[in-house]
């Protein structure tokens, strides 16, 4: 078993990366600060790496490093050149979504798009069964789970926390019915994906008592209404970060694990197509709230000013999430998986 520094002597008596009987680095031992020529708690270089602090953000992005001052591992992460995000791949098993609408409706259709951006690399699978799209007619909890039941059973039974996978993705549902969420936790799924934002009083119950993840949405109307959105004139920054003060003195109050919480600007919902560019040039800022961002900019019809069709909408979130992973967005939502991570890959190799 060795720390970083075991490892730098072991460097003086061959070969830096030579093979050795068994390297274990120890990035953390509680409060534990523990300084010998064998072993050093906490891995000097823990901060420094961004293969290190993505995972560990996931686990507790308020975590503050023993030795190293008040910043927390999102702060850390914040100052490297860029910051890994973990990909959410979208399943829309709804017969309504603007680009693609009752495409994957049932598990046999679903399953071999589903092990697609696993191949990839998703480390988030998020399936929702009703449209938010402007227009959209809402549906209620009975219905939204008569379509998402078929899916997500074999969905949870194949990636879920009892399957037998070694490495599997985590299962997401994006919906804003309690009912719909409490029956898709006893399922066993990982994350609630609320495009109602967080703000109702049962919603806030399942997300104290249940230790999933919880991502909160900011929006004005569900579905979303193209004629109400943030004022022309102000900042969609500021209000989103307005919103977001509120929602987290509440949410404190309510006992909930802030850990375990990410906001969701809502590019969108409730923006006109610049309010929504605006928020994406600044999405990093929402980080210094100390939770984790998520950015669902996939396919969205403010795009459509500057691209044709699908796969032109495809190339232009490409583009927009390459330089979100320069602003420390902790999640990407999209529909391209295999060619956003390819594109990511390429892209990162080159920026270190």
């Amino acid at each position: 078993m060795e720390g970083s520094r075991g490892r730098a002597a072991r460097a003086e008596e061959g070969q830096r990366w030579s093979p050795r009987p068994i390297d274990i680095d120890i990035l953390l031992w509680g409060d534990e600060i523990i300084l010998t020529p064998e072993l050093t708690i906490p891995h000097r270089d823990l901060h420094l790496r961004g293969f290190v602090l993505t995972p560990l953000i996931s686990l507790q992005p308020r975590l503050t490093i023993p030795g190293r001052g008040p910043k927390t591992l999102l702060d850390w992460s914040t100052e490297l050149r860029h910051h890994i995000p973990l990909w959410m791949g979208i399943v829309n098993v709804t017969p309504d979504s603007f680009s693609d609408g009752g495409l994957h409706t049932d598990w046999n259709r679903v399953e071999p798009q589903v092990e697609e951006m696993v191949r990839a690399g998703a480390q988030i699978i998020d399936v929702g069964a009703e449209s938010t799209r402007p227009g959209a007619q809402p549906i209620g909890p009975e219905v939204e789970w008569s379509r998402l039941a078929p899916v997500l059973e074999p969905l949870v039974a194949k990636y879920g926390n009892s399957s037998q996978a070694l490495v599997r993705p985590l299962v997401s549902v994006d919906t804003y019915h309690p009912e719909v969420a409490e029956r898709a936790l006893e399922l066993g799924i990982d994350i609630v994906n609320d495009v109602s934002g967080l703000t109702s009083s049962r919603m806030i119950d399942l997300a104290r008592s249940s230790g999933a993840d919880w991502v909160a949405l900011h929006q004005l109307t569900l579905p979303v209404d193209p004629k109400v959105t943030l004022p022309p004139d102000c900042d969609p920054v500021d209000e989103v970060e307005k919103w977001l003060e509120e929602r987290l003195v509440a949410w404190e109050s309510a006992g909930l694990d802030l850990n375990r919480l990410i906001v969701d600007p809502g590019i969108g919902f409730g923006k006109n197509p610049l309010q929504s560019l605006e928020l994406l040039r600044h999405a990093g800022r929402f980080r210094r709230h100390g939770l984790r961002t998520l950015i669902g900019h996939s396919r969205k019809s403010f795009m459509k000013g500057f691209t044709s069709g699908v796969r032109d909408q495809d190339l232009a979130t490409i583009g927009a999430s390459l330089r979100l992973c320069e602003g420390a967005i902790d999640i990407l939502r999209v529909h391209n998986v295999p060619d956003h991570i390819s594109a990511y890959r390429g892209w990162s190799h080159l920026v270190g």
